[in-house]
């Protein structure tokens, strides 16, 4: 595959849509690239995104790809592995794109500021070493081989069906609306999920 071909107004489009620049964003945007290319961009619901995780890279596929979680055609279903599969409905062309674990190292010292970060402890000299540190990383993702990052396999799942658009019903204790495929019953009472776990918290 050639070198990158995602203008930097997009880049700074995923950017401004995710709230920052991190390698995570970077990976996704790689993803969707590869995607662009095998399967086009989603018309409406004509491509389907199913994403292994609930990291930064997702957002860079709603941008990129138009596939979104408010159309039904982006599922995310986490199974903590940095993974995409795609699905063009119009012909059933697909593929799953996998990062490579050993391109997914970062060093010690970036895990290190890394977690520092999450946990607020960074001090300004470790804060800019973190941020300097970060952006190469997120150069060095953009501009690799794609094989050097990632695997291209087939998908392991069959295409998902169109979001459903079932009516929905009143839960008999909150009185608020729910899914009819997502009420449940108990004891002859229509429940939304949360007032079921209340009434029923051993279950």
């Amino acid at each position: 595959m050639d070198r990158w071909t995602i203008s930097p107004e997009q880049v700074e489009k995923c950017i401004e849509f995710h709230g920052h620049w991190c390698p995570g964003l970077a990976t996704g945007i790689r993803a969707a690239e590869f995607a662009l290319r095998e399967l086009g961009q989603s018309a409406d619901e004509e491509i389907v995104a199913v994403a292994e995780t609930d990291f930064c890279g997702v957002d860079a596929i709603q941008v990129l790809m138009g596939c979104t979680i408010g159309k039904g055609n982006l599922l995310v279903r986490n199974l903590g592995k940095v993974a995409f599969s795609f699905y063009r409905r119009s012909d059933g062309k697909s593929l799953r794109i996998v990062a490579r674990p050993d391109e997914r190292n970062s060093g010690s010292e970036y895990r290190e500021l890394q977690q520092k970060s999450n946990e607020g402890l960074l001090s300004k000299e470790e804060e800019e070493r973190f941020h300097d540190l970060r952006n190469r990383r997120c150069s060095l993702i953009l501009h690799a081989d794609f094989d050097s990052i990632f695997d291209v396999k087939e998908v392991q799942q069959p295409l998902p069906d169109f979001a459903p658009m079932g009516r929905s019903v009143i839960c008999d204790e909150c009185g608020e609306k729910v899914m009819e495929t997502k009420a449940r019953l108990s004891v002859g009472r229509i429940l939304c999920g949360p007032c079921f776990e209340r009434e029923n918290p051993r279950i």
